[in-house]
Parts: C-alpha cells; sequence; structure tokens
C-alpha cells in the first residue's frame, strides 16, 4: 500500500461528510409523529445504521481524481448508497435470504414488518433519484442526467438486480469461478462500477475518462466481493483461485488509477486497501 497516502485518514474524513449528507438527505418523522406507516423512520433506520460507505468512498475518489470536490461527488455518494441500502432491505425478507439481524440489530422487516420493509426499499430506491437530480443545480446538468442513467442501468436487471436473480438461482454451492465472477460482477460490482462512473460525471469528465473509472468500479467491486467471500469462508474450495484474482483485478485498478498521478492516489490506494484486507483474511484476520 503507499506509503504517502493515509488512506485511514481519507476513510474518516470522507465518511464523515458522506454521513452528514446522509443525515440531510433523508426525510425526518414530523413533530405530530406522522409518518406514512413508519416509512420514514424505516429509511432512516436502514440508511444510518452504519456500514463501511465503500460505494460512496468510490465516488469521492474517482471525483477528486476526474478533477472535482468532495462537495461535487455529495449528491451521487448519497444516490448510490440509498440504493445499496434499499437492496440490502429487500434481500433481508423472508422471501429472499430471510435474515434476522443485520449489522448487529434487527433487520428492517423484523422492526418494522414486511410490509414496511417493501415500502421502506421502495422509498430509498426511488429517493435516490429524486437525489442526483437535484444534484444538477450544482454539478453540469448534461452529467448529472448521464449518472441517473449509469445509475439505473447498474442497479437494475443487467446489473445488481439481475445479479440478485443469478444469486437466487445459484444458491451458495457455487464451484466454478467463472460463474461466482460473473454473480459478484452483477450482484456487487455493478454499483461499484456506477459509483466510479458517476464520481466522473460529477466532475465534468470526458466519456473516455468516465468509462476508465467505471471500468475501475467494477473491477474494485469484484474484489471486494472476493475479499467478501475470504472473511466469510464462503465457496471455501475457490478461495485460492479468488485471491489470485483479487490480486489481478487490483493490479487492473492501480493501471486506471495511477493514470491520474497525484489526484488518482486515492483510488490507488482504497484499491490496494482491498488487497490487503483479502490477504489477511486468508491468514485468518479479520476486519468486519
Amino acid at each position: 500500500m503507499t506509503t504517502t497516502f493515509d488512506i485511514e485518514a481519507f476513510f474518516a474524513d470522507r465518511r464523515r461528510q458522506i454521513n452528514a449528507a446522509l443525515e440531510d438527505a433523508l426525510p425526518t418523522v414530523g413533530r405530530d409523529g406522522e409518518d406514512s406507516g413508519r416509512v420514514r423512520e424505516g429509511m432512516r433506520y436502514a440508511a444510518l445504521a452504519g456500514g463501511k460507505r465503500m460505494r460512496p468512498l468510490i465516488v469521492v475518489a474517482a471525483c477528486e481524481a476526474a478533477g472535482g470536490t468532495t462537495a461535487h461527488a455529495l449528491p451521487a455518494c448519497c444516490a448510490v448508497e440509498l440504493v445499496h441500502a434499499y437492496s440490502l432491505v429487500h434481500d433481508d425478507l423472508p422471501a429472499m435470504d430471510d435474515d434476522a439481524e443485520r449489522r448487529g440489530r434487527p433487520t428492517v422487516h423484523v422492526a418494522f414488518g414486511q410490509a414496511t420493509a417493501i415500502l421502506v426499499g421502495d422509498a430509498l430506491l426511488t429517493r435516490s433519484f429524486e437525489l442526483l437530480v437535484r444534484g444538477a443545480e450544482h454539478n453540469p446538468r448534461s452529467r448529472m442526467s448521464q449518472a441517473v442513467a449509469k445509475l439505473a442501468h447498474h442497479a437494475g436487471v443487467d446489473g445488481m438486480v439481475g445479479g440478485q436473480g443469478l444469486d437466487l438461482r445459484h444458491g451458495q454451492d457455487i464451484q466454478d469461478l467463472v460463474v461466482l465472477e460473473h454473480v459478484h460482477a452483477l450482484k456487487t460490482g455493478a454499483l461499484y462500477a456506477a459509483s466510479g462512473a458517476m464520481g466522473a460525471l460529477c466532475a465534468g469528465a470526458s466519456d473516455d475518462i468516465v468509462e476508465q473509472l467505471e471500468r475501475f468500479g467494477l473491477c474494485f467491486g469484484i474484489a471486494f466481493q472476493h475479499a467478501d467471500d475470504i472473511l466469510d469462508n464462503e465457496q471455501p474450495s475457490l478461495r485460492e483461485q479468488a485471491l489470485h484474482r483479487v490480486d489481478t483485478l487490483v493490479e487492473q485498478c492501480l493501471a486506471i488509477s495511477e493514470a491520474f498521478v497525484e489526484r488518482g492516489e486515492a483510488l490507488s490506494a482504497v484499491a490496494e486497501w482491498v488487497r490487503v484486507r483479502a490477504h489477511a483474511a486468508r491468514h485468518g484476520h479479520k476486519d468486519e
């Protein structure tokens, strides 16, 4: 990992700004307690429950690499995080993964009921696009309309939702790395690809740079999911192959980020971070 870039300081500072923006982006419950069946409360419960905020961090790092600022990136940061939060709410439902707990707390459908959880997910998803459109007030309007299209594509049937469908079809017993990585590319990698592209678009970057940073996000997202599999001891028969793929994918990320020289240092450091995380997990050191 680079010795001149303080990745932990970058994480701490940008997460603080992202979390503050998310607080402001989510609806609050009125003083009279009126809350559309607790949907607003559920939105805040789902989106503000912690997490690494890795997708919005990729938005910020990509935006900065393309010449923008954290302030430029915040609308897209919030949008992609709300899409991620919605996907977790729906993933946890009994008809999907049927999880009762997430991040040490009851899942949304346990805390608020299944019907409300579905509406919470719907509300988070629609709010995300509202935030992107609002971002056009401060960022290039044409670029933000492209950001809407990128997020919709990567979050939909050709991206995250399609990956979730494949995940339901294959289950946890995938024994072929090519099949596993295809699922990872859609279910996880797609939103990271959207993050890289949206970060570039928030900076008003050229189509070529948008494509490069979209590719960075995809490679990072697949590597991140491989690292998570190693952490969670999933697909243990594929562990060594997955670890090799992490190294290859990180090198692909670095080939992109290093072309941005100093502006790409955050991207390079984040890529190296996921490599270190994967290798540490392989040797039994867990970073949850």
